[in-house]
């Protein structure tokens, strides 16, 4: 295993013990950060209307679209140590 997944995998478990909930649009860019790390650029219909939240993540996830899984865990890193410091 990288060093880099190593740090992600701590970023993704420190996420879950942060001190306070981070607002919506942050913990859609955390959302969506992981979904491009682990899964790669979103596919699939966007879903409709009626599912807000499933709609949120989908565009959040479509607005990374193209970033490389590195790059998006990098800055999953650095999103959960700002948090972590706040």
């Amino acid at each position: 295993m990288s060093e880099l997944q190593t740090q992600f995998d701590a970023a993704v478990a420190g996420s879950k013990s942060l001190s306070e909930r981070p607002d919506n649009a942050t913990m859609l860019k955390l959302y969506a950060l992981y979904k491009q790390s682990t899964d790669g650029d979103v596919e699939g219909r966007r879903p409709g209307f009626t599912d807000l939240v499933g709609r949120a993540k989908y565009d959040a996830w479509a607005a990374i679209k193209g970033t490389g899984s590195d790059d998006a865990m990098q800055q999953y890193i650095a999103l959960v140590e700002k948090l972590q410091a706040a």
